[in-house]
């Protein structure tokens, strides 16, 4: 469920220097607005920024991209990077249909998808961001042994991201249905929706897809 509009949030989104406005312009020159050379990860939906934010402070030679689409939620994750002032991350508010205009051919090292809207109704299923249709998108900028990381509690939204990826040739890997009870559990970050799901006894389905 998405936040109501808060009142005043598109103004405070704007007057902050770690969000980025008219990002278009960086395609193909993110490494100047970051000042460096290291790699840049994306989370695509970031919600409130708490995923995003801690794996910036772990990680300080990796560079971050927030998205998110609405501004009542972006606000939360910008007053988090105000307090924070993390030199390696951005925010942008944007509508990841159109995120082939943002980034050029290996541009992004790694791609992050937590707890996507799962747009249940058939005819929405290109909207989902672990579809063939985004996966052809994301070949356009990821670099070759870059991958997606997808995170969901939701069922058919799992299988379906399992099916997407062998349709558009791809190969899903690390694959777990019960990942907090996982080798590959140890070092995880966290969502919002994570915690809150994992807490009601959720359990927390995760893959790795590469091409």
């Amino acid at each position: 469920m998405r936040l109501r509009n808060i009142t005043g949030s598109r103004e405070f989104i704007a007057e902050n220097e770690f969000v980025v406005h008219e990002p278009e312009q960086y395609k193909g020159r993110w490494h100047e607005l970051f000042g460096n050379q290291n790699p840049i990860h994306i989370e695509i939906g970031m919600g409130k920024g708490q995923f995003i934010t801690t794996l910036a402070q772990q990680n300080p030679d990796i560079n971050y991209i927030g998205i998110e689409k609405y501004s009542s939620v972006l606000l939360r994750a910008v007053e988090k990077q105000k307090e924070l002032e993390l030199k390696n991350l951005f925010l942008i508010r944007f509508d990841a249909e159109y995120i082939c205009t943002l980034f050029d051919t290996d541009e992004i090292a790694r791609i992050y998808l937590n707890f996507s809207d799962p747009w249940p109704k058939d005819r929405h299923a290109k909207r989902r961001l672990p579809s063939k249709n985004f996966l052809d998108r994301y070949n356009t900028f990821l670099q070759k042994d870059g991958y997606v990381q997808f995170k969901t509690d939701n069922d058919d939204l799992f299988q379906f991201s399992l099916e997407q990826a062998e349709l558009a040739g791809w190969q899903a890997t690390e694959v777990h249905w019960d990942f907090h009870n996982s080798e590959y559990v140890q070092g995880n970050v966290m969502t919002e929706y994570e915690e809150k799901f994992s807490g009601m006894g959720n359990p927390i389905h995760r893959c790795v897809l590469r091409r």
